[in-house]
């Protein structure tokens, strides 16, 4: 049975013995929903405690007891490993198989859909009510039944108004992405001009965008549509009453005969009806709320030799316990601390700790470091608490904490951990973060790599993609690690992690946090009161502010900063690295004698410096200030100084700069021709810097490089090859700089008809 799936193998030898589903699982203690689910594939893979109840239930042999756990194993590494569509692919949603009731409500939203659709009314609907009421349940119901309707996409974005809510701002970059919006452009536009861009988007698309759990009005108004056929659906516990021009659709607990029909299919309909009156008790103690009766319904359904009633009993005295709460919230927290109390010590505590994660969702690797255990350990554990329904599968790999359990995890981390104990996960959690994302960093930083063999991580970092891969799936979280042990005044950690990102952060250009990140550096460099990293720190200020945000004027005071640490240093690489940093934004802000100055100058000091990449800036920089200047035959020069120096066979610079310095090289260097009016030159050196691009993933680069490329055979009179590359260039889209993809459909349109 090697090989084959653990449904297939679990049902081989349940049938070899002549079981049926409800004869192993009365053995096993398994359900026999959960046993129908695993052999027919439409669960997820049982945790290691589950299988060996199977195996137990079974009465296997060693080799077969092995065989059955082995394919167990090998479905949890399949299922950690298997890609899928991240957010923002504009895909339906997903929403629960057993979505019960709620007819007039779904009736409702399909009437806003076709009102959206005409572009009549409004194009907002507000779903607002009590915590556990199932807002968030019926909204992507809703876009999955309407997905059909909006040829644009549905976007789920959730704001986490419960608590630590998202920023709008963030939320805005969120949406944009999804919309396809390309960094570059995002970084032109401030937070107005991002809010209006994604008006105009909603305007001219139709699309369907779900934003959950708002906290306020102020938190949504500005990610709204003022016309167009898209529809939005925003879920909040607050009316937002402050909103004008909005449906709104109020939402309370389900009806009685609905909470019971949910819970007849949760537990299937033999078994509740064989005990209906007592379903409509706990239909009725869980204040007929869908959390909570999904809580409890999940409950029952992994503990199937409870009785409903039984449950009823614990139930009711789980109110009296608490009955000190507001009622909307006695339901939810009892069928949660009913849960909670079933769960083995391992889970309680897990439970817990996971409260402290960062970010909206997470892998077993944080559970592994909150706990200082090993991945599958703590896989096992995280997989009890999705069973017992106390933590949510976000997609392959990855889970998610309800808002509302984590504030009850955290609750319970108050009272029944130790100072000490919270502390030390905290620290464990943030030590893990912060070291993972060095040793990520480093893969791109010139003396560093692949990990040293003595690393020992709880994510595969075994390549340049992989670590690529961690830094930007997890930049939330060891961004606030990052914050955290900045506020802690963890100054080594700091300067340590960032420094990490000197190289790096090149390949994600546009991420939107490296100018906080190198400030927090710089500031943490300055309480160190260690001059070289001050400078260095600053330098990466000022580069950020100049490339990511285009504060050209604060670039240049960060440099001129860096400047005077380096001399206190006595650093002549930082000093020449300060000089480029400042060159770059004076020749921004048309400072064309200042930019020239100082990037010669930069040359210089990198010269007698000894380090080839501030030298290889340097001289980049000196080239474009004098191709701005007018003097493209020395700006020619200096390019190839650059190459010649790439292309020396014992060129120290390691692979992954050089080919990156190598590709916009070849690029500026077709510039160099184009201004001498050497149009076949520089039409070759663009093929070039189109190739290099495309091989190492500088889209960006390819965009620009073939826009130029169209342009130069215009000029060569090579018109169909013109379009071609044009064309080529539309068809990068947004991973395209805008300004570029505009000069193309104006070259496009001026070319004479085929």
């Amino acid at each position: 049975m090697s090989g084959e799936p653990f449904g297939v193998v679990l049902r081989g030898q349940r049938q070899q013995r002549r079981l049926t589903i409800e004869e192993l699982a009365e053995a096993s203690g398994v359900s026999v929903r959960a046993i129908g689910d695993m052999e027919r594939g439409r669960s997820r893979v049982p945790q290691r405690r589950t299988a060996m109840a199977l195996a137990e239930g079974l009465g296997l042999g060693a080799a077969e007891r092995e065989a059955l756990l082995a394919a167990a194993r090998a479905a949890r590494t399949a299922r950690a490993t298997r890609p899928v569509a991240g957010p923002g692919t504009g895909v339906p949603p997903r929403t629960v198989g057993d979505f019960t009731g709620r007819d007039g409500e779904l009736a409702r939203l399909r009437g806003a859909a076709a009102r959206a659709g005409t572009g009549e009314g409004t194009s907002v609907s507000v779903i607002s009510g009590p915590p556990g009421c199932g807002k968030t349940t019926l909204a992507l119901k809703a876009a999955a039944d309407l997905a059909h309707e909006f040829p644009g996409g549905c976007f789920v974005v959730d704001l986490h108004g419960v608590e630590g809510p998202m920023d709008t701002s963030e939320a805005l970059l969120k949406l944009l992405k999804a919309l396809g919006v390309s960094d570059r452009r995002l970084t032109q536009e401030d937070a107005a001009g991002r809010a209006g861009l994604l008006r105009a988007l909603l305007a001219e698309r139709r699309c369907l965008v779900v934003l959950d759990n708002a906290r306020d009005e102020g938190q949504v108004r500005p990610l709204l549509p003022a016309r167009g056929r898209s529809l939005v659906l925003v879920t909040s516990r607050r009316p937002l009453s402050g909103l004008e021009n909005v449906d709104r659709l109020a939402l309370s607990e389900m009806a009685r005969a609905e909470a019971v029909e949910l819970l007849r299919r949760i537990l299937g309909e033999r078994r509740a009806d064989a005990e209906i009156d007592a379903v409509g008790q706990v239909a009725e103690l869980c204040g007929q709320l869908p959390l909570a009766l999904r809580v409890a319904g999940n409950w029952l359904t992994v503990r199937s030799a409870w009785s409903v009633a039984h449950l009823v009993r614990r139930l009711a005295d789980e109110e009296r316990r608490l009955g000190a709460l507001a009622a909307g919230d006695v339901r939810v927290e009892a069928a949660f601390e009913l849960s909670y109390r079933q769960l083995t010590g391992e889970a309680t505590r897990m439970l817990r700790l996971l409260s402290l994660v960062p970010a909206a969702d997470m892998t077993a690797a944080y559970g592994a470091a909150l706990t200082a255990t090993g991945v599958f350990e703590a896989e096992d554990v995280m997989e009890e608490l999705v069973e017992a329904g106390l933590l949510q599968t976000a997609f392959t790999g990855r889970y998610q904490l309800h808002d509302l359990l984590r504030l009850f995890a955290r609750a319970r981390l108050a009272g029944r951990e130790e100072p000490g104990e919270r502390a030390a996960a905290e620290d464990r959690l943030r030590t893990w973060l912060l070291e993972t994302a060095v040793v990520a960093g480093r893969w791109y930083k010139p003396g560093y790599g692949a990990p040293p063999s003595s690393w020992r991580g709880l994510v595969p970092l075994e390549s340049a993609e992989q670590a690529r891969a961690w830094l930007q799936g997890e930049a939330p979280a060891w961004l606030a690690a990052l914050r955290a042990a900045a506020r802690r005044g963890e100054h080594r950690r700091v300067v340590e992690t960032v420094g990490a990102m000197e190289w790096f952060c090149d390949l994600w250009l546009f991420w939107g946090h490296w100018p906080e990140v190198f400030r927090l550096s710089s500031e943490a460099a300055a309480a160190l009161d260690d001059p070289y990293l001050r400078a260095f720190h600053l330098n990466c200020h000022a580069w950020a502010l100049n490339t990511c945000e285009h504060r050209h004027r604060e670039a240049v005071e960060r440099a001129g900063e860096a400047l005077e640490c380096a001399r206190r240093a006595e650093d002549v690489t930082q000093q020449a690295s300060a000089l480029a940093h400042a060159a770059n934004a004076h020749r921004k802000l048309g400072e064309a004698r200042e930019a020239a100055e100082k990037s010669l100058a930069a040359i210089q000091l990198a010269e007698s410096g000894g380090d080839p990449e501030v030298w290889l800036n340097a001289v980049a920089s000196h080239a474009v200030s004098l191709r701005s200047a007018g003097r493209a035959e020395e700006a020619l020069h200096q390019d190839r100084r650059v190459i010649a120096f790439l292309d020396a066979p014992d060129c120290p610079v390691s692979e992954f700069i050089a080919d990156v310095i190598r590709a916009n090289t070849i690029y500026a260097i077709g510039l160099d021709y184009a201004a001498l009016g050497r149009w076949r030159e520089a039409a070759d050196h663009y093929r070039d810097a189109v190739a290099e691009s495309h091989r190492i993933g500088l889209t960006n680069g390819e965009g620009y490089a073939l826009v130029s490329l169209g342009q130069a055979l215009i000029e060569l009179g090579e018109a169909e090859e013109a379009r071609s590359r044009l064309l080529e260039a539309l068809a990068l889209g947004d991973e395209a700089d805008g300004k570029e993809l505009r000069t193309a459909r104006t070259l496009l349109d001026a070319l004479p008809a085929e």
